[in-house]
């Protein structure tokens, strides 16, 4: 995620470049050749502008709907936050021991199972997926600090907060995510059986590990649901067709120039299709907000703030620094 004001007008020319060159030569190549054949193959602009206004409320439609799928994962991980702080705070204070024995060892095991379900939710996230983008976290040069974390692996990270018997269990099932949630509820109930736990408290825990079940449920869905191709396909498809009519119609306009009409032509038609590609690719890299590109939700940044609270909540030594913001970025 791009944390300053704005990108640059050279940031994003740069993204989207290939769209203006491939427009200049392209319009390079229509408007020679009509120079040199003679041929009148212009065609009136006031068709082609009603095609351009269809395809810009087309491209309206597909960048909302994007827009609709970012903000509804960036909502989601917020409640992730929120729940995780409560689910710490209701371990560090509801469980009760009338022994007068210390629980500390055993809330220390619950809070940090929690983290490692956290983790291990975001890894599964980032799992790139056939129709996201091929450029994933791992080449992300902007920020190199968080290209070197991510390269040591789920099994180092959640290795640090549940044993190796527990990791080489998870394993063997296909959701890590879902299985830790699972293992959780299992430990709650023995609270309960021990008296540790009330029937109320249990209940109301359960009910925690219910909406964070809810919380992994929203993110998968829109992981695993990609915005209906038909949508998507028919966006990029009548962008091409539309740019591809767009030097036709400017040479209708700017020929009554018998000397600027070629230096006009060019340029303005590559602009044109140069903003139309924009917009297209704006929807495009906002449809999928956990495939680890640069305008993504941060959650590798979400879920590091979330382990450095809940361990000051315990009190621990040697908690993580937040994610580095690089180059005005934050993953």
């Amino acid at each position: 995620m791009y944390v300053k004001r704005n990108y640059s007008l050279w940031m994003t020319f740069k993204w989207s470049k290939k769209s203006f060159y491939y427009g200049v030569l392209y319009s390079s190549f229509v408007t020679i050749t009509y120079k040199l054949t003679g041929l009148g193959f212009s065609l009136p602009w006031e068709p082609l502008s009603v095609i351009g206004i269809a395809v810009a409320f087309y491209l309206g439609f597909k960048n909302n709907s994007s827009y609709d799928r970012t903000w509804e994962a960036r909502k989601i991980w917020g409640a992730i936050v929120n729940d995780s702080r409560t689910f710490a705070t209701a371990i560090l204070t509801l469980l009760e021991d009338h022994t007068g024995e210390s629980l500390d060892d055993l809330k220390k095991e619950l809070i940090y199972r929690h983290l490692a379900w956290i983790i291990a939710l975001r890894y599964a996230l980032r799992k790139r997926k056939t129709w996201e983008h091929a450029f994933g976290p791992n080449n992300l040069v902007f920020v190199p600090t968080y290209s070197e974390i991510l390269q040591n692996g789920l099994d180092k990270e959640l290795l640090e907060y549940i044993s190796e018997e527990e990791l080489k269990y998870y394993y063997t099932k296909s959701n890590i995510p879902t299985q830790i949630l699972k293992k959780q509820t299992e430990e709650i109930k023995k609270l309960h059986i021990k008296g540790l736990l009330g029937e109320f408290k249990h209940v109301w825990f359960h009910k925690i590990i219910s909406r964070l079940y809810d919380n992994q449920g929203m993110a998968e869905r829109i992981k695993n649901f990609p915005l209906p191709r038909q949508y998507a396909s028919v966006a990029l498809w009548m962008t091409y067709f539309f740019c591809a009519l767009i030097p036709f119609g400017l040479l209708d306009i700017f020929i009554t120039s018998s000397e600027l009409w070629i230096w006009m032509t060019i340029p303005f038609s590559g602009l044109i299709i140069w903003v139309f590609f924009l917009m297209e690719r704006i929807g495009d890299y906002s449809e999928n907000p956990f495939e680890g590109n640069y305008n993504d939700v941060p959650i590798s940044s979400i879920t590091r703030a979330i382990e450095i609270d809940l361990r000051e909540m315990l009190n621990d030594k040697n908690i993580p620094e937040p994610f580095p913001v690089e180059n005005g970025f934050l993953m």
